[in-house]
């Protein structure tokens, strides 16, 4: 019988399972659904670490929306000139990441307000309709409507499609939804 010396945990790496795990979690169930001991059994972690961590459920939750609102902000270049070719790089980005806007909604349901919003999201937005007012001045995107505007209708375009969208049907051509949300921010900018 060989005695091993115990493993030194790794709490990075606990932490980076108890988020994947809590995404899935949350994605599927919300906050109020979400089950911690479901989340530490996916996540092959005590339970108990959750509240170590992050301090509570929605503490944990909000370091699930504030990673994913980081990753869309870091891997969806914005590009206030080209708006149509945003709204489609954005729409390759939330099909390929379909936990995205269900996290978002969730948020939406059962953490506004609170007084939490995710890490640099509030800065992202104001960035971007600076971006785009500085757009309409140069005379590269219209100003019929206010930077604002044009960011909601981009994003609600972007989204019509999303499986989450009431609209979308499965089995849906995301080929030729892509294409119509492309043009239809095209004809938007104008």
């Amino acid at each position: 019988m060989s005695l091993e010396p115990p493993r030194a945990r790794d709490a990075e790496a606990t932490k980076a399972r108890l988020l994947q795990a809590a995404t899935d979690e949350f994605a599927a169930y919300g906050i109020a659904g979400a089950r911690v001991d479901r989340i530490g059994a996916a996540a092959k972690a005590n339970k108990a670490l959750i509240y170590t961590y992050f301090g509570s459920k929605e503490q944990l939750f909000d370091a699930v929306m504030d990673t994913h609102v980081a990753r869309v902000l870091d891997q969806v270049p914005f590009t206030p000139e080209d708006l149509p070719g945003y709204a489609g790089r954005l729409f390759d980005f939330l099909l390929a990441n379909p936990h995205q806007l269900r996290l978002a909604t969730w948020h939406r349901l059962e953490r506004s307000g609170t007084g939490h919003e995710p890490d640099g999201l509030r800065d992202s937005m104001g960035r971007k309709t600076d971006a785009i007012a500085a757009a309409q001045a140069d005379g590269q995107v219209t100003a019929a409507f206010t930077p604002e505007d044009l960011l909601a209708f981009t994003l609600a375009l972007t989204n019509a499609w999303m499986p989450t969208s009431p609209v979308a049907a499965t089995g849906q051509d995301t080929r030729r939804h892509r294409a119509a949300v492309v043009e239809a921010v095209r004809r938007l900018v104008t």
